[in-house]
């Protein structure tokens, strides 16, 4: 068994701005692992607002090399617990071990991931389209650039219904907001009336993800449902938001993996709320693995490589009425 991993800077097409940050470029770690010729890939990127570098990445790759290549583990599962203590503190570096673990053992057993899971492929959801913040001349161009049938809009300015007004002007798409934790209890309520009558499907991530007791008062009032994602980063998290939000939006890269992922999907359906796999602008490498998952979802947001001025992997295509995977197995992922 043997580790390495490659840095790849990826381009957007536009400035993507959301609450609290702008960039230009999306810093990505795809590691590999290869073993008897056979080579699974994952994939995380870097995050300021969680502190996460490639440096740091790499280094807790590093601490759990000799455990990865000793090939002292049977399935990805067992290779997750192995590393829980060493990556606690960096689940975006697990995710791009256990992604490649999973593509890997897939692969040796000679299937697609969504085939080992036991998955129907024709149940996936379609994803929304995100449109970051910007000038109102530049969301609608942005909107009109690319033809979808939903559009995830970042909000979290000082005239955030007067972007949903006008960008309503132009399509009758369904629209989704996030406002990345830049509302208060009463803005989000009061917003939550004319956002209803905009057409506006749910909110993600109103509140500061901490403010428990502004939710309750969100929950309670909101004529729209809520969607948890920085209130719900790992397992634990799940039963938190259980009362406070309607549901979830799991993101593979802050959970941890697809191990992880999987088991945060089965218990917010247990407590009876909506899932959602989010993505962080990987390139199709991450993209690829979360529509492998996607047949478990109520919503998917997997538009990251879409945003993309040039993607370093091919894997899955999606279009607003089907999502194609490559003849590959694992993942189905590969770099070009």
């Amino acid at each position: 068994m043997q580790l390495s991993y490659q840095v790849f800077d990826l381009p957007l097409k536009h400035t993507f701005t959301i609450a609290h940050q702008s960039r230009d470029i999306q810093d990505t770690l795809i590691v590999k692992l290869e073993s008897d010729g056979v080579v699974g890939l994952g994939e995380s990127t870097t995050n300021p607002f969680y502190g996460i570098t490639i440096e740091n990445m790499v280094a807790c790759l590093e601490r759990f090399r000799t455990e990865v290549e000793s090939g002292a583990w049977n399935t990805p599962e067992e290779l997750w617990e192995l590393g829980r203590e060493i990556f606690q503190l960096n689940p975006f570096a697990q995710c791009a071990l256990d992604m490649a673990a999973w593509d890997l053992f897939t692969k040796k057993k000679g299937k697609k991931l969504y085939e080992y899971l036991e998955l129907n492929p024709g149940k996936i959801p379609t994803t929304n389209f995100t449109i970051g913040i910007d000038s109102i001349e530049k969301m609608v161009s942005k909107m009109k650039e690319v033809a979808w049938p939903i559009y995830k809009i970042k909000l979290g300015t000082d005239n955030d219904l007067e972007i949903v007004r006008e960008l309503r002007k132009h399509t009758g798409a369904l629209f989704r907001i996030d406002a990345n934790c830049a509302w208060t209890a009463e803005q989000t309520i009061r917003n939550s009336e004319e956002l209803a009558r905009l057409g506006v499907e749910f909110m993600e991530q109103p509140l500061g993800k901490d403010d428990l007791e502004g939710m309750k008062e969100v929950f309670k009032y909101s004529k729209l449902p809520v969607m948890a994602d920085e209130s719900c980063i790992v397992e634990s998290d799940v039963k938190k938001c259980h009362g406070l939000f309607h549901a979830i939006n799991v993101k593979l890269v802050k959970a941890g993996g697809i191990t992880p992922g999987l088991r945060m999907i089965q218990e917010a359906k247990s407590l009876g709320m909506k899932t959602m796999v989010g993505c962080m602008t990987e390139s199709s490498v991450g993209i690829s693995a979360i529509a492998h998952i996607a047949p478990l979802l109520d919503y998917v947001d997997m538009d990251g490589a879409m945003l993309l001025a040039k993607d370093p992997a091919k894997g899955v295509h999606i279009s607003p009425k089907k999502v194609t995977f490559s003849d590959g197995l694992g993942i189905g992922a590969e770099l070009e």
